[in-house]
């Protein structure tokens, strides 16, 4: 997967979290965990952008790792909606599946230049 679509997948799924936030009710509880989500969602994608504008091995690493922070973060968000029943699971579903399996990239790519880096 290249760069370019990397950054579209995590805009989209940057836009797929604010589709479901403004889908869900409006609670008090709901409106922090649904601020909480929006923020780590988007933070993703915005931060996937400065990975790719990276200048070393070592400066990819760190703002790579802020991006699976910001990852796991949203799915930690989605697993609280889920919990709660604030929405059908069955409207979650593919926003979970894509934050995993982005996250999966993310570890990879940590991996990969982690192995490069310390000579493996």
């Amino acid at each position: 997967m290249t760069n370019e679509q990397l950054k579209g997948r995590t805009k989209k799924f940057s836009i797929m979290v604010i589709d479901l936030v403004e889908k869900m009710p409006s609670t008090i509880s709901t409106r922090v965990i649904l601020n909480q989500i929006v923020k780590s969602a988007t933070s993703v994608g915005a931060n996937y952008r400065a990975v790719c504008r990276a200048r070393s091995d070592r400066e990819f690493v760190s703002k790579m790792n802020i991006v699976l922070e910001e990852a796991d973060e949203t799915l930690f968000w989605l697993e609280i909606i889920i919990e709660k029943e604030w929405i059908n699971k069955s409207d979650v579903e593919a926003i979970w599946n894509e934050g995993n399996e982005l996250t999966v990239i993310f570890v990879s790519s940590l991996k990969t230049i982690n192995n490069r880096i310390n000579g493996k």
